[in-house]
């Protein structure tokens, strides 16, 4: 008896099947001479209800499911930087080349090139022992040695029986043999596949987050940080620059490696990312910023279930980067869309809706996949680390619905846009006084909490003034108002397009806010509003122009001094809630 389709819903297929089959197991239908690749992810009895990565129209009872007893996994080895993939890893320059504009259904291509050839270096020699993760060699991967790591499914200790001698190699030769403790034989090339939804773990010990992930975004770096091997996420409305701001981090985030998944995003954003990153140009090497990144592209306008699988593709892929002993940076966009997928496939199956129509399980999944972040020491001693930054796009920018709830439950920082923010141009549209952070920042604490305070403060004055208007606000509470109103601007808000302001190292930012402190600690002396207004708008516009001018440059301490000068004339004492602060 053949396996064969009972039942077609959508993207969900039910298939009877005789002999064995196991969750996550990867089957093919076959309909209209192609083979349509999906995952099983409900077993009953005989019946195997699974999702199909492809477009189902066509699929119809009676057709012949072929299942491969491998679980939904990726290729692993050198030359996957650089490269775009769909969520199933075929490699989509290749897939249009081969296809034209419109992609096949069942068309699936080798993720790596196999015929091109890479100068092996090998690192141990016949007789050594050694587990898996650990590595047997190098080429060398753009800007970095990639390590060729013995597979990760390879149990205990195992003992080198061969090792080739140093040469050129293409990734399906056979590089080295290994013993394990049964005498068996493994034959080792550079690449190896590994199953995306099952964390790899091989690793000496895991270490907790504390160092901040420098991003050169002040109001990132200063007020919610990001740890490296940490999580954060990035809600926000349609429009309110999420999509910018992961560009800007991938660029100036000091990690090695940048992996987007796009799990779900509109083509037209899509388009634009793939069409900017090549153009992007790396501050760190001065060529393309694509040479250490890697896109999964899957868009709203393709099938459901492979969104899910570009999620843990990337997820994959980073962690094994991070076995090299790289520092790896995941931009996720969106998870939103990832979630709507998972509602739609629980729907087909019939499950006990959660809230909003999402899984009861959708918590779980959500923190599933940041529980893959984190920084680890590995076997030799190097350490790795994965950051996950995910965005989420509730409807309406409503913070209060079931995904940015479960996504705030489980992640360390939360970096939530507003509208109000985007409208009135202030950019980056994250919201200083809704968002937060668990993680240390590079400035000290009791700095950036007085500077909250400022801003707290401020935006209480300014909501009273729409009432009252400013003739009903004292000049003591006006001129708190105006601090909160010169912090915002000139050292929250950050211009992109500025050569110098669009990237600030963390010695600048910290320089900078110790002479803003010195601003907003000061007791100042006016005598008027339209005083202290004229003062704070010369201030600022000083400010502005500072911040745009090269690091410690002759117009750089020229603006400074004038900014202090500014500053001595109307200072007459330090405010008492800021005498602790020395």
């Amino acid at each position: 008896m053949i396996n064969k389709v009972i039942g077609v819903s959508g993207n969900m297929v039910s298939v009877e099947f005789t002999g064995e089959a196991s969750m996550n197991e990867v089957c093919y239908i076959i309909t209209g001479g192609k083979k349509l690749k999906s995952e099983v992810i409900r077993i009953k009895g005989n019946v195997a209800d699974v999702q199909v990565f492809e477009m189902t129209t066509g699929i119809g009872v009676g057709e012949t499911v072929e299942f491969t007893g491998e679980l939904l996994s990726v290729q692993l080895g050198p030359g996957l930087l650089g490269q775009v993939y769909d969520g199933l890893q075929n490699p989509l320059p290749k897939l249009a080349a081969e296809c034209g504009f419109f992609l096949d259904r069942g068309v699936y291509l080798s993720a790596l090139d196999e015929t091109k050839v890479w100068k092996f270096t090998p690192s141990v020699e016949a007789g050594a022992k050694v587990e898996a993760g650990e590595q047997i060699g190098f080429v060398r991967e753009g800007i970095f040695n990639h390590w060729i790591m013995v597979p990760f499914h390879l149990d205990g200790v195992l003992t080198v029986k061969r090792i080739v001698a140093a040469g050129d190699y293409t990734i399906k030769d056979i590089v080295a043999e290994v013993e394990d403790e049964k005498g068996d034989l493994h034959p080792l090339t550079m690449v190896f596949n590994w199953p995306v939804k099952r964390a790899i773990k091989s690793y000496a010990e895991r270490l907790k987050p504390s160092e901040t992930l420098i991003t050169k975004l002040r109001i990132i770096d200063t007020f919610i940080p990001v740890a490296k091997g940490g999580t954060y996420c990035i809600p926000g409305p349609f429009g309110a620059g999420k999509t910018v701001l992961q560009q800007v981090t991938s660029r100036n985030a000091e990690v090695d490696v940048v992996i987007v998944a796009a799990c779900g995003e509109r083509a037209g954003e899509v388009v634009e990312t793939l069409k900017e990153f090549p153009e992007l140009i790396d501050p760190k090497t001065g060529r393309s910023l694509m040479e250490r990144t890697i896109i999964i592209c899957n868009t709203s306008s393709m099938p459901v279930a492979a969104r899910e699988a570009s999620v843990y593709t990337a997820v994959t892929m980073a962690e094994y980067y991070r076995q090299m002993g790289l520092n790896v940076l995941l931009l996720a966009d969106s998870t939103s869309r990832w979630a709507q997928a998972m509602r739609e496939m629980s729907g087909r199956l019939e499950e006990i809706p959660g809230e909003e129509a999402f899984p009861a399980y959708l918590e779980s999944l959500i923190a599933g996949f940041y529980e893959r972040a984190g920084i680890v020491r590995l076997k030799s001693g190097a350490i790795g680390s994965v950051t996950i930054g995910g965005t989420v796009s509730p409807a309406g920018g409503n913070f209060e619905e079931p995904v940015t709830q479960a996504t705030l439950k489980v992640v360390g920082a939360f970096h939530g846009l507003s509208r109000q923010r985007s409208d009135a141009r202030k950019y980056p549209a994250i919201h200083p006084l809704e968002s937060w952070s668990k993680y240390k920042g590079i400035i000290d604490e009791q700095k950036t909490d007085y500077g909250r305070s400022i801003l707290f403060k401020g935006d209480e004055v300014d909501q009273m003034m729409k009432v009252v208007g400013e003739e009903g606000t004292s000049l003591d509470d006006y001129i708190i108002y105006l601090k909160s109103d010169f912090l915002d601007f000139v050292y929250i808000q950050q211009n992109s397009f500025d050569p110098v302001d669009n990237a600030v190292e963390p010695e600048r930012q910290q320089y900078t806010y110790d002479i803003i402190m010195d601003i907003l600690t000061a007791k100042l002396n006016f005598a008027s509003k339209e005083e202290a207004r004229s003062w704070f708008n010369k201030v600022r516009q000083n400010f502005l122009d500072y911040n745009g001018k090269k690091w410690k440059s002759d117009e750089f301490n020229k603006l400074e001094i004038t900014i202090s000068q500014l500053l001595a004339d109307k200072k007459i004492g330090v405010e008492a809630d800021a005498e602790f602060l020395g």
